[in-house]
């Protein structure tokens, strides 16, 4: 049982980090926020969340044929996920979002094109595999999961850290749209990034110590 509650909230975790961050998706969702309404823009949320689990699977799925290497190797995987989660903040701290994506003037509640546009947007970004595997090495994800009910529920909290996000998101801009500065965006950004920071440190700094004791 223990196992199956840090699966679950350290994927419900994964799939929050993994969405939070605000770049072209997040400025399409936001756009879609204010110009299609709430459910357009939280359709186009789900799309985007498809895309990330079925990227993680393909994390997941690659990393458990080294389990055994990546158990032998904990300590070392956690210094090379945090570094990267390092390198991505600084990435995201520096990135100005609003650059990334052209305005939308489509105002037609497709919500299939929605779907379809929200998954294309985040899956055309495969570097995204390389954050997800920080993230899997650094919270050490696949330590319990070595019977399928521990797959699927870890990946079940990956979506639902995700949708949940988008679920948020699309509230607070709903609500707030007749206040919304889209320059608040670098806000969020660098917010996440110096979170993201704080974490990958203390992750490699732990990792560091172990590795010295050995």
């Amino acid at each position: 049982m223990q196992g199956l509650l840090y699966i679950w909230f350290t994927g419900m975790l994964i799939g929050l980090l993994i969405s939070a961050p605000m770049g072209p998706i997040g400025m399409l969702v936001i756009q879609r926020t204010l110009n299609k309404g709430r459910t357009a823009a939280f359709v186009t949320g789900l799309g985007a969340s498809l895309s990330d689990l079925i990227y993680c699977l393909l994390t997941g799925l690659g990393l458990s044929f080294v389990t055994d290497f990546i158990e032998s190797n904990q300590n070392v995987l956690q210094i090379i996920g945090s570094i990267v989660l390092i390198i991505y903040a600084i990435y995201l701290f520096r990135n100005n979002p609003s650059r990334q994506l052209k305005p939308s003037t489509d105002h037609t509640n497709t919500y299939w094109k929605d779907f379809i546009t929200g998954f294309l947007f985040t899956f055309s970004n495969p570097l995204i595999l390389f954050f997800i595997i920080g993230l899997f090495a650094r919270f050490n994800f696949l330590d319990y999961v070595f019977e399928f009910y521990h797959y699927f529920v870890g990946y079940l909290a990956i979506i639902t850290g995700a949708v949940i996000w988008w679920f948020l998101i699309t509230f607070f801009v709903n609500k707030v749209r007749a206040h919304f500065n889209m320059r608040s965006l670098w806000l969020i950004n660098r917010i996440i990034a110096v979170i993201l920071m704080i974490m990958a440190t203390i992750g490699c700094i732990v990792s560091i110590k172990e590795l010295l004791r050995i």
